[in-house]
């Protein structure tokens, strides 16, 4: 696993053995392809990794140039591997604010948004109920978690069932890359 553009290109990121599973290089690179056609470039973007393991998501856009990256994890050892990962990359010295949030996605969704996000990443475990799913993105919303135009997405196992998008998220796409899926969202205030 490495970051795969921006500042920090090419520096290998360490992963969590059993806890996590990280999204492929592959995955990894189709995203932010598809993040760059969206928005241009990531230079003043605020990006929440939720669910983040170890980070890779959420360090790619601070690579990047995003201002702000925010991941939270509340498993100790990716908590740990996150960190780790952060310092390598932040020697590389990238223009953005990096924050770990030790704590569940859940309890960071309770509570009102101190920041608007233009991409959101929602990567839980593949175990991870759909009524969950739906709860923490009914929480984004009620929250005031999103810039307007900002876009969602959700990784899930292929064979697990579409993602219920609740009132307020416009589906927009969903990309296949073997074991897994992402699903896209946009949110439009006034849509």
């Amino acid at each position: 696993m490495r970051i795969i553009a921006g500042v920090a290109k090419g520096r290998s990121l360490s992963s969590v053995a059993g806890a996590t599973r990280p999204t492929s290089d592959r995955a990894r690179e189709a995203i932010f392809s598809t993040l760059t056609s969206e928005f241009g470039d990531f230079l003043g973007l605020h990006v929440l990794d939720l669910f983040s393991g170890s980070g890779a998501m959420g360090l790619e856009a601070l690579s990047r140039g995003a201002s702000l990256v925010h991941c939270v994890e509340k498993d100790d050892a990716a908590a740990k591997t996150i960190s780790t990962n952060n310092a390598l990359v932040q020697k590389a010295q990238p223009v953005g604010v990096f924050h770990l949030f030790h704590i569940s996605a859940q309890k960071f969704v309770d509570t009102p948004a101190q920041n608007q996000y233009h991409f959101v990443y929602i990567d839980p475990p593949y175990d991870f109920a759909d009524a969950e799913l739906v709860q923490v993105l009914e929480k984004l919303l009620e929250n005031n978690f999103y810039k307007d135009g900002a876009v969602i997405a959700v990784e899930r196992a292929s064979k697990s069932p579409q993602p219920v998008w609740p009132l307020g998220y416009e589906p927009s796409r969903t990309k296949v890359y073997g074991q897994a899926s992402i699903y896209y969202a946009n949110y439009a205030k006034n849509g």
